[in-house]
């Protein structure tokens, strides 16, 4: 047993050696694919080592995110933990998940956080909430994408037709990227999103932004109105940080957080968050873990009372 910490310990010091492998649970495109993007670049300065995002998408983020549990707690594998793969999917996917989203992991910190936005075709003809409401309680009902099942922007779907009266119809894709294009195309009228993967798409006018699932107004849209000032009572925010395999050694642990901390403050890369309408996040290695732990506390009930299921 000594020898073996021996070695831990040894490891730990010569670390980082080799590439970093990032695993995104989602098609890239998407809000987790372009935070892991940015985290990557920052680390793999810092670290001096390469740092290569692989995107492995499906069953709600929980295929990559296992893959990384799976893997070797020596810091050459992590992962963008995010809402959907450690807060709610262990409830949508109960009894087919096959990782622990508390103890399956090494959660390093809190990178981001973000409201859901909601935004529609602009030849659909819907610009508001009433007329989404409108759309799915006529015949042909409303379709509404996402980046998947057991993402928070699924429950907002789930949600809002409770609220409306009428189910809508939730168009699952494999990553918020897909899911746009799909909005963009036309091919699906609305999309619930994570504010980050659809900021620029809105900027450019490429989609019509209807509603934020924020407290209050964004400060980056102001003229994008909240849920709550149209009349209906949701809010919900997103969340990505980093992970890794139980057990990577706390030198490795204390180092990664280190430089994530170090690379979010940035003036550059705050500027960077604030434009995709992002907050960055403080937490400590311990505080992210007990957040996680309560995040997959918070949503097991609710995924409960909306009858959400993996489809």
């Amino acid at each position: 047993m000594p020898a073996f910490g021996g070695a831990t310990r040894a490891s730990a010091q010569a670390w980082p050696s080799q590439p970093i492998r990032l695993i995104v649970p989602f098609a890239p495109g998407g809000t987790t694919d372009i935070v892991a993007r940015l985290v990557a670049a920052g680390l793999q300065e810092r670290l001096g080592v390469s740092v290569v995002v692989e995107n492995r998408a499906g069953a709600g983020a929980t295929v990559g995110s296992e893959m990384a549990a799976r893997a070797a707690p020596d810091g050459t594998t992590l992962v963008m933990s995010n809402i959907a793969s450690h807060g709610i999917s262990p409830s949508v996917y109960r009894g087919r998940i096959r990782y622990d989203a508390v103890t399956d992991f090494t959660h390093i910190a809190l990178v981001i956080t973000n409201p859901t936005v909601w935004v529609a075709n602009r030849d659909s003809g819907i610009r508001t909430l009433a007329d989404a409401a409108a759309r799915a309680r006529s015949a042909s009902g409303l379709d509404v994408a996402t980046s998947g099942a057991g993402s928070s922007n699924h429950l907002m779907v789930v949600r809002m037709g409770q609220l409306v009266g009428k189910e809508l119809n939730h168009i699952p894709f494999r990553g918020a990227g897909p899911a746009m294009q799909a909005v963009i195309a036309g091919q699906v009228p609305m999309m619930s999103d994570s504010l980050p993967s659809a900021s620029s798409h809105i900027r450019q006018g490429s989609v019509v932004p209807v509603a934020m699932a924020s407290a209050e107004r964004h400060p980056s849209f102001p003229d994008v109105p909240t849920f709550r000032e149209q009349g209906f009572d949701l809010a919900s925010d997103s969340w990505f940080g980093l992970s890794g395999p139980a057990g990577i050694p706390a030198p490795i642990v204390e180092r990664l957080h280190r430089e994530t901390m170090a690379f979010i403050s940035t003036p550059a890369v705050r500027a960077r968050f604030a434009e995709l309408g992002g907050t960055p996040g403080t937490m400590t290695p311990a505080a992210y873990t007990e957040f996680i732990r309560s995040e997959v506390a918070t949503w097991a009930p609710l995924v409960q009372a909306s009858g959400a299921t993996a489809d």
